[in-house]
């Protein structure tokens, strides 16, 4: 295959421009072939090879938060001998999708997602007996921005805040949903695998995928990259302790900052105050922390109470399970 006139290989520009807008047709791979310069075995293939390396988790949809099941941010003070063993015993649940050691006295933070509460609580009870320590739960109040696509090749720029809570994804399209969030068969043609699978048509299939994505319910899909893997290895957490009057507004503002990949509301917790969380992904511990301290300048926020949180360790990444059924 020629070489593409900005040098970049097919893989490097599908893990960039298939992120978002990644065609909704009976042939998709054929269809974005096309854009790229490639035959349809050729992007299948590339792709396949970018989800062994790791590169990518999956071709599917990243929800909104609240469209469906149920999350939960949590955070333990694990003893340092314990934290690998702990670590693994959190990981093993399978509703936990993210799971890093980062730099604080709550050393050990993870994400537990599911379909509805209930399995949520029963796990996190588990958590708890099994290791032995308390579990920190931090339930979201407001979104402001959750955008974890990564463009490979220009600075960071601008982004929006959410402004509307978006529909719910409704029981009977559940089935659909828990595809949707697995990713599609590396096949020609995946959405008609969908279809037979859920006894309908690839259009109806393909409509409601829009329908969603229309309404917000889809924040996009495509290929989902891992952070680490194509160069983000650096990402900090930071919490801010704000005044429940003024947080919506610092929440807007913050969202809206360059480099700024999730912004959110979580409730207070005993012994932890902070109740404004952003995150920020750069390519080095420098430039994350470049990005950040613009963010907090532009925000406005440079003098209100806040901690950073580098991660140190990566224990667990995977997709959440709002609609697949753990084991």
């Amino acid at each position: 295959m020629p070489a593409h006139p900005t040098g970049r290989t097919l893989a490097e520009r599908l893990l960039n421009e298939g992120q978002r807008g990644f065609p909704l047709s009976d042939r998709p791979f054929a269809q974005m072939g096309k854009a790229l310069g490639a035959t349809e075995n050729e992007v299948i293939d590339t792709c396949v090879r970018l989800a062994e390396r790791g590169a990518i988790s999956r071709i599917g949809g990243v929800w909104a938060p609240g469209v469906g099941g149920a999350a939960l941010l949590c955070a333990m003070a694990v003893p340092p001998e314990r934290l690998e063993a702990v670590a693994a015993r959190v990981s093993a649940h399978p509703g936990v999708n993210h799971n890093y050691e980062r730099e604080h006295s709550l050393n050990l933070w993870f994400v537990i997602t599911g379909t509805g509460a209930e399995p949520l609580d029963e796990a996190l009870t588990a958590i708890g007996t099994e290791t032995g320590l308390p579990v920190t739960r931090l339930k979201m109040v407001r979104p402001y921005r959750i955008d974890l696509g990564f463009d490979l090749h220009r600075p960071a720029t601008r982004g929006s805040a959410i402004q509307r809570r978006p529909p719910r994804v409704e029981p009977a399209d559940h089935a659909l949903a828990a595809l949707v969030e697995a990713g599609l068969p590396l096949v020609p043609e995946p959405f008609a695998d969908w279809a037979r699978a859920l006894g309908c048509t690839t259009a109806d299939v393909l409509a409601r995928i829009q329908t969603w994505l229309d309404a917000g319910t889809l924040r996009r899909f495509g290929l989902v990259v891992r952070h680490h893997e194509v160069g983000f290895s650096a990402n900090a957490m930071t919490v801010f302790d704000i005044d429940d009057a003024q947080v919506d507004a610092f929440g807007e503002r913050l969202a809206t900052q360059p480099g700024i990949t999730l912004c959110y509301r979580r409730e207070r917790a005993e012994g932890w105050r902070y109740n404004l969380y952003c995150m920020v992904h750069g390519r080095s511990r420098d430039e994350t922390l470049g990005l950040l301290h613009a963010a907090i300048a532009g925000a406005g926020l440079a003098g209100q109470p806040h901690q950073i949180l580098f991660s140190r360790r990566r224990f667990k990444q995977t997709g959440a399970r709002y609609f697949r059924c753990t084991p």
